[in-house]
């Protein structure tokens, strides 16, 4: 299927490749840039390795004893802003249920830690990749979903931004992507966006425009309230999303017969 033609007037998550390679990625996501270290050799680190690992522990066990509340708690400021216990809880619902772990790597950063993991669940294995701040709270995290189709992986993107999960929608963005834009940010996109659709009813149809080595263009065709448009979401080889525009000049609705 021949790539659509770009439309004059595109927002979006306002970073696709062309712009990533100018902007040098910052905290515990960046793994291209060395990591500062203090006149003692150590790194300048939040926490240290042990206690990020003592964090993660943490939070793992939280997650798998299915407390939504402490859970919660354990978000970081900004987390908690787009998020709620009862939130929390309805996703909780949604995911496997966790039986074990182990903590593959721990990467310690400026303001904050990367920690590795792999979780092994009543789904099989799955990598999960977090970030913990200064405080042993969870910042972010990102699930590797290299083995889904990326129509799938677009899906339920959108299936967590329109039932308000923009947590869970951002763990779906790559991590470069997640440093640029933040949940309240993601949740400020899909809301002004609603301002000229009107409200998300429903996802008519997702195609795959074009597929490359490095790259996938998937077509979501979606119904609002007043209008149905296009949203054009970029993934990259591992199935990361590295770009989502949304139209600000969407398509008038079809006249009545």
């Amino acid at each position: 299927m021949p790539r659509p033609q770009p439309r004059p007037a595109l927002i979006g998550l306002t970073l696709l490749l062309s712009s990533l390679a100018v902007l040098a990625p910052r905290g515990a996501w960046a793994q291209a840039v060395p990591i500062p270290v203090t006149t003692t050799g150590q790194p300048s680190a939040a926490l240290s390795e042990a206690q990020a690992r003592t964090a993660a522990e943490r939070i793992l066990t939280t997650l798998r004893n299915g407390d939504a509340q402490t859970r919660f708690n354990q978000f970081s400021p900004a987390l908690q802003r787009v998020s709620s216990p009862s939130m929390v809880a309805a996703t909780m619902k949604t995911q496997p249920r966790l039986l074990r772990w182990t903590i593959r790597n721990i990467q310690p950063g400026y303001d904050s830690s990367t920690v590795e993991a792999t979780l092994f669940t009543s789904s099989g294995e799955r990598d999960l990749l977090m970030v913990i701040d200064a405080n042993g709270r969870i910042d972010g995290y990102h699930f590797d979903v290299t083995d889904q189709p990326a129509e799938k992986v677009v899906r339920d993107f959108i299936g967590a931004l329109s039932s308000g999960h923009f947590i869970s929608a951002s763990s779906f963005l790559s991590p470069v992507l997640q440093e640029q834009i933040s949940q309240a940010q993601l949740q400020q996109k899909w809301f002004n966006l609603q301002r000229i659709t009107g409200n998300f009813v429903r996802v008519k149809r997702i195609n795959r425009a074009e597929s490359t080595a490095d790259m996938r263009l998937v077509i979501v065709n979606t119904e609002f309230n007043r209008l149905t448009d296009n949203l054009f979401v970029t993934l990259d080889s591992q199935n990361r999303i590295i770009g989502v525009d949304f139209p600000t000049d969407p398509a008038p609705p079809s006249p009545a017969r």
